[in-house]
């Protein structure tokens, strides 16, 4: 994991007129950790330079609360509750669960890695400068949230949600997407030309401001003749 201090790979102008500006990506340098020695989270609590560590956060209601320089590693989040949490500078490593809430949160300079994950709820979450490395998430809700600077790389999203969304520098780097959801949503500079698996169930539509490769465009098609309202017969 990379320094706090400077950014790199910024999205600057492209080089080819075929290019899509990159993401940029977070760089996360912890400092000395301390060990989290409580129970549950406090709703607004604040956590600075915290280690959770195989922490059970099952059905733990922590909504607004702040955490900067924190690692969360191997935790459990059933039913967590972290609706407007905000999470800066921060990795979480092999975290689990099922209903986590962080409906309205922020995530700045964040790394996810690993996860396996359920049913999160991140509606009308800003997510800015975050890598999802790895792991497995169903039924994502990402409605009405604004992603800017973000990679999904090496997972799988299996039903995402992304209706009414904002992309911007968003990359899908060797991920697999199933049923995606892209209803109304707004692109602009939108990678998706590595994913392994591109199944798009609704909003085909709205890929206007991504970049597809040929064989995808040769997948989609049948979809895109669809939405135009065109047969195609032997």
């Amino acid at each position: 994991m990379a320094g706090r201090g400077s950014r790199s790979g910024s999205g600057g102008r492209a080089g080819a007129k075929d290019a899509v500006a990159a993401a940029r990506r977070p760089e996360v340098r912890l400092p000395p950790l301390v060990a989290y020695e409580g129970e549950g989270l406090e709703p607004d609590g604040d956590y600075d330079g915290v280690r959770f560590e195989e922490v059970d956060l099952t059905d733990a209601a922590g909504p607004g609360a702040r955490f900067m320089d924190c690692e969360l590693r191997g935790c459990s989040l059933d039913r967590t509750e972290l609706g407007r949490a905000r999470f800066l500078d921060s990795v979480l490593t092999g975290v689990r669960g099922v209903g986590t809430d962080l409906a309205g949160a922020s995530l700045r300079d964040v790394e996810i890695v690993d996860a396996r994950l359920g049913g999160v709820q991140l509606h009308g979450a800003v997510l800015e400068r975050v890598l999802v490395r790895g792991g497995k998430i169903d039924y994502l809700n990402l409605r009405t949230a604004r992603l800017k600077d973000v990679v999904f790389e090496g997972c799988v999203l299996s039903e995402p949600d992304f209706g009414q969304a904002q992309l911007t520098r968003v990359e899908f780097r060797d991920c697999v997407l199933r049923r995606a959801d892209f209803t109304a949503v707004r692109m602009e500079s939108v990678d998706l030309r590595t994913v392994a698996e591109l199944d798009i169930a609704r909003g085909v539509d709205r890929l206007a401001g991504a970049v597809i490769s040929p064989a995808q465009l040769m997948e989609l098609a049948p979809a895109f003749a669809a939405q135009i309202g065109v047969r195609v017969e032997a």
